[in-house]
């Protein structure tokens, strides 16, 4: 199915204070509400917390796994700590932040069911982008060349790959389902991280959706 101008006109613009942002952080950092209590998972360098501290006044706090993400972000006075998804989010307790972020992580994660989970457990609301392996030039990649395939997303040969749970879109949102975790809002990107005018669920999203972005809350 085609996605209209009608589609593409309904889609916000993206934050001009974003600007210097990777895609799908631009976009998650639309979701987060001013004044709110963030934690970011796996937040690298920091970028995306710095930018909702200075713009939108958040309590930012963030886990990084690698020393010297910490050490950057320790750099630029941001409160983070050096731990991973999959060993320790256990002990926070239920409902601590209002969003929990976790950006292009997921899908490198020992046990991303029970990570999901925890997220939708942490905060009232959990934002969520990976990369989509049902993206129609992966699929068409490994059906040519029998080989697993390569990305900008997914730029790494298979036994070197920190991704070892690849999923579909429609993947997700079954695990949200069985989870009984809502999907509040959802962007599509293509490979150049434009939104599409689609939603997760538009039968066409996982044909053409290079990555997503899932604002979640767990169902009432």
């Amino acid at each position: 199915m085609a996605v209209t101008a009608e589609d593409m006109a309904s889609i916000p613009a993206l934050d001009a204070g974003a600007a210097g942002l990777r895609a799908d952080l631009a976009l998650i950092a639309q979701m987060v509400a001013p004044g709110s209590r963030v934690l970011d998972i796996g937040c690298g360098d920091g970028a995306l917390l710095a930018h909702l501290a200075r713009a939108k006044s958040v309590d930012a706090r963030g886990m990084e796994l690698s020393q010297a993400g910490v050490n950057a972000c320790v750099r630029n006075g941001l409160s983070v700590i050096q731990g991973d998804a999959d060993n320790d989010l256990e002990a926070y307790p239920t409902g601590a932040f209002d969003y929990v972020i976790l950006s292009q992580t997921l899908q490198a994660t020992r046990q991303p069911r029970q990570v999901l989970d925890s997220l939708a457990r942490i905060g009232r609301h959990a934002i969520v982008s990976l990369p989509n392996f049902g993206y129609w030039r992966v699929r068409l990649s490994l059906l040519l060349t029998g080989r697993m395939p390569r990305s900008p997303l997914l730029n790494y040969s298979w036994w070197d790959t920190p991704n070892i749970h690849l999923c579909t879109l429609r993947d997700f949102t079954v695990l949200a389902d069985d989870l009984g975790v809502a999907i509040e809002e959802a962007r599509m990107l293509d490979p150049a991280g434009r939104p599409y005018g689609m939603s997760a669920r538009h039968p066409a999203a996982n044909w053409l959706a290079a990555q997503g972005v899932f604002l979640l809350k767990r169902a009432e």
